[in-house]
């Protein structure tokens, strides 16, 4: 009789905690890189939206992209009008000139926006440039982090470390997204999976 009891009990306490750990969310492992469920950026919980690669040829893995906000969006119109801070967390998978990296952000914010737009970013394109230019190169397994911070403007951190003075002008945090996520995105399958979109397998390389 007590062991039968014994046996409801457990039984009883397994089916109250089963849905608890059925709720917890687990990171999100892409190339190697775990990406985890939230993060917390300006004391806001925020939630992964999408994480992906980013690949050069179709075939080479340059880095991964972790997109945060506080609610998902599924379109580059909801994360432009996301609300409160945004993150995109990036993790290097091989060696890369610093420089050119710079440039080719550059010019990502250049063609997915109007020459009035992009006027808008350019102190913080300067900015980018420089920081960029004084770390030489990165290295796999090197991150950096663009946070956006209402009040404060866009703040870059590499390694866990900020790289650069705080960028101000909202513009600019937009127009770093849009390299991601705009009309002509950097890569098109990385752009669907930071919208939380399935994105097609590739070679592994």
């Amino acid at each position: 009789m007590k062991l039968a009891r014994r046996s409801l009990l457990v039984a009883a306490v397994l089916a109250a905690t089963l849905p608890l750990h059925a709720q917890t969310p687990t990171p999100v492992e892409v190339a190697g890189v775990k990406y985890e469920p939230t993060a917390s950026v300006g004391g806001t919980r925020l939630q992964l939206n999408g994480a992906g690669v980013r690949y050069k040829a179709g075939i080479f893995k340059v880095y991964t992209a972790g997109l945060y906000l506080q609610n998902k969006a599924t379109t580059p119109e909801g994360v432009d009008s996301a609300p409160g801070p945004r993150r995109m967390h990036i993790v290097m998978l091989r060696e890369i000139d610093a420089n050119e990296l710079g440039k080719l952000f550059t010019r990502g914010m250049e063609e997915n926006a109007t020459r009035e737009e992009f006027a808008k970013s350019i102190n913080g394109t300067i900015k980018l440039g420089e920081m960029f230019a004084a770390r030489k190169k990165l290295v796999t397994g090197d991150y950096f982090t663009i946070d956006f911070l209402p009040g404060t403007g866009t703040v870059i951190s590499v390694n866990g470390k900020p790289s650069m003075e705080a960028v101000k002008e909202p513009e600019f945090f937009a127009a770093l997204m849009h390299i991601w996520l705009g009309r002509r995105p950097a890569d098109s399958q990385l752009k669907d999976a930071l919208l939380g979109k399935a994105a097609a397998g590739r070679p592994e390389t």
